[in-house]
């Protein structure tokens, strides 16, 4: 699903804002970044810094940005992000489309259809899986997507979308990678799923995150009428939540639900946005004006605040290493991470695709219609603006 795996960079800055309301200042138009930046786009994946624009097309990037895969005629490249130059070529039919990154770079996951929100019906589907023993092709029963590789990359997480003659709904299995089979997931307490208590999925897969150690994948859901979590189908409750954040663990290999409380799901898949690091994991759903905090170790809840709504928008969540959670919506609003009370307002012209950090924490970059901004972390103030043709949202800072 385009939508579904979705990641913003999560870096830091050392920066303290002021408490008052700050107005960015008119950006001077460069034709390059600073940074080195991936960005989806009408043209493929690009990769944007100081050299200028690189296209490269077919492509596929990990979770955090630090590896990267892109198809050619004829073959396939592993593409160092920072340099944008290939460190590792491999022969390859024409046709095959990169999908999923391993989270050590070591593999990717092709197939021969590109990522839709809803896919085509089909009987069966081809999946080439590349990584340090060669390549080995698996042809599969059904309507299969890859999702995310275990973390020692012996398995894949799929989703398997029924009924295939008219895919309208999906499930999260596992396919082992030696045997080809396709499995269910377990539970959280590494418990078997028995038959017919796994989750079916109905609705919009809207951004996913890694965890700060990088062992857990945070999907955020919302709209799944009818859904029952598996929980609530082994012991009979109704269930029917609105929203929730699915949560692979990479290495244990289970499946867990955070549901989020009302409002979240009840308004437009986009104004909800995703963002987590080693202490917290923040949920914010613009369309109700709030913002969610919970824990990534209990998986729980801990507390809901009020954020300033923006109706009809398209949501981004970023957070700075000293305290700030940054939402973009039509500008940025700056709020205390402790306090969640708001400390400045950063107004950016149009929609906001994507926010995302400097490693260095002094820049901060906005995706908009057909550009990138960026804006100094402490301040606010509009540094540089580079136009992107045809930009869908900005990914990473490598």
């Amino acid at each position: 699903m385009t939508t579904r795996r979705n990641l913003l960079l999560l870096a830091g800055s050392a920066l303290a804002l002021g408490g008052c309301r700050e107005t960015a200042q008119a950006a001077p138009t460069t034709p390059t970044a600073p940074d080195v930046l991936l960005a989806e786009s009408d043209r493929g994946l690009l990769r944007l810094g100081p050299a200028g624009e690189q296209v490269l097309g077919p492509a596929a990037a990990g979770y955090d940005g630090a590896h990267l895969y892109a198809a050619r005629p004829g073959g396939l490249d592993q593409v160092d992000p920072a340099s944008g130059t290939a460190v590792r070529s491999a022969a390859l039919a024409d046709g095959w489309i990169p999908r999923v990154v391993s989270t050590d770079g070591r593999a990717c996951a092709l197939s021969r259809t590109g990522a839709s929100d809803r896919p085509a019906a089909r009987a069966r589907t081809r999946l080439l899986i590349t990584g340090p023993g060669g390549a080995s092709e698996r042809d599969l029963a059904g309507v299969i997507e890859p999702d995310a590789f275990t973390a020692d990359g012996t398995g894949l997480f799929v989703l398997e979308w029924l009924p295939a003659a008219a895919p309208d709904h999906y499930r999260v299995r596992l396919l082992d990678l030696a045997t080809g089979e396709v499995q269910p997931l377990s539970t959280r307490d590494k418990t078997p799923l028995p038959p017919g208590a796994e989750e079916e999925m109905r609705g919009d897969g809207r951004q996913a995150v890694l965890s700060a150690d990088r062992t857990m994948l945070f999907t955020l859901y919302t709209h799944q009428p009818g859904h029952r979590h598996t929980r609530d189908l082994l012991s009979g409750r109704p269930g029917g939540a609105h929203a929730f954040v699915h949560v692979l663990h990479l290495s244990e290999r289970w499946a867990y639900c955070l549901d989020l409380p009302h409002p979240f799901g009840e308004g437009p898949a986009a104004g909800h946005a995703l963002a987590a690091d080693g202490r917290t994991l923040f949920v914010a759903d613009l369309n109700a004006g709030k913002l969610a905090y919970a824990s990534p170790e209990s998986l729980a809840i801990e507390r809901v605040v009020d954020v300033p709504p923006v109706p009809e928008s398209t949501a981004a969540l970023a957070l700075t290493a000293d305290g700030r959670v940054l939402i973009g919506a039509g500008g940025v609003t700056v709020l205390d991470r402790a306090s969640g009370r708001q400390t400045g307002r950063w107004e950016l012209p149009g929609a906001v695709r994507g926010l995302a950090l400097s490693r260095d924490g002094g820049r901060v970059y906005a995706g908009g219609t057909g550009r990138v901004t960026w804006l100094d972390a402490a301040t606010g103030t509009r540094s540089g603006e580079v136009a992107v043709p045809g930009l869908i949202a900005l990914r990473h800072v490598v």
